[in-house]
């Protein structure tokens, strides 16, 4: 399934050329996936679990603390950016779903859902770093995360199509440039 969305789009993902590549007849296939639509959403939840358990920023492999307050901010939204390969061909396949996902009110309200959750945690990473003192105690924490996940986005966006202008350096120049305007709000 990741061979044909990474080489035909989600416009391309279809039963009979997932069983193609697989070797495979339709038939078969059909047995786990009845329809199209029951293809893109096993993509989707298949991206999601592989999204979720990429490693963080927020949790070190060397076992070290993670990250606090602002640090911890940063952490969160540098996991969401194309940085990388992986970190590239997964937004990819995002932002292609999105199309679908907003012509499926089921595979809307699954993406709703899940930058929702985003959202929620990272409220939680702000609300920390307005305890320290890192970021406005007056602002609402919610619209700050909001505010914040919206400029990550829009950042992936740029960065999938004109990744020789936003390299993975860029990218982290503009969320820190984005991040120190919040932080000076604080001051």
């Amino acid at each position: 399934m990741w061979r044909v969305l990474s080489t035909r789009g989600f416009e391309g993902l279809t039963l009979r050329a997932v069983a193609a590549e697989l070797g495979a007849s339709t038939g078969l296939l059909t047995h786990y996936f009845p329809n199209k639509r029951a293809l893109l959403s096993h993509a989707l939840e298949e991206l999601d679990r592989r999204s979720l358990a990429r490693p963080r920023r927020t949790a070190p492999a060397d076992g070290s603390a993670p990250p606090a307050g602002l640090a911890r901010v940063r952490a969160s939204l540098l996991d969401v950016l194309p940085l990388d390969g992986e970190a590239a061909a997964d937004n990819r396949i995002w932002v292609g779903s999105w199309d679908h996902a907003l012509a499926d009110p089921e595979l809307a309200a699954a993406h709703a859902g899940r930058y929702a959750r985003s959202r929620t945690a990272l409220t939680a990473h702000v609300a920390d770093a307005q305890r320290l003192g890192e970021l406005p105690a007056r602002a609402d924490p919610a619209a700050l995360a909001a505010g914040a996940q919206a400029f990550v986005l829009g950042l992936v966006v740029q960065a999938l199509f004109a990744p020789e202008e936003f390299s993975a350096e860029r990218q982290t120049e503009l969320l820190d440039a984005y991040l120190a305007g919040l932080a000076g709000l604080a001051g």
